[in-house]
């Protein structure tokens, strides 16, 4: 249910020139860098599922999920964020849809500049 997207990231030029090769810093949100040292760490990533779906049908068991991974983009100005939210925008559109901008917006406690958008995919089962 869960796509590769850290894959799809580490895979991609472009997002390796922002965020780094060891280690590429585009983590699950449960494993963000901690606020007092956030901004040691920019530009970063965060990835997050934020809802999904089964492909319900009444034949049988559903054959594909469709997963809506929402992904946050940090870095120390506004210009350097989006083009972490571009380069992973980037990275993700040939295996998924990039369903919304969720806007943007700066950090009180880290000080760091947030662009964030939403990706879905669809998941084959027993591809």
């Amino acid at each position: 249910m869960i796509p590769p997207v850290f894959t799809y990231a580490k895979d991609s030029a472009a997002v390796t020139t922002l965020l780094g090769t060891n280690p590429v810093r585009f983590w699950p949100y449960s494993s963000a860098p901690h606020a007092d040292n956030a901004a040691s760490q920019s530009p970063y990533a965060l990835w997050q599922l934020i809802y999904g779906l089964a492909e319900n049908n009444l034949s049988s068991l559903p054959e594909a999920d469709n997963p809506g991974i929402q992904v946050d983009c940090y870095g120390t100005s506004a210009t350097q964020a989006r083009n972490v939210l571009l380069a992973l925008r980037d990275a993700f559109e040939p295996h998924g849809y990039v369903t919304g901008y969720n806007g943007e917006f700066r950090e009180d406690v880290t000080g760091l500049y947030r662009a964030s958008f939403t990706v879905e995919f669809w998941e084959y089962r027993n591809p």
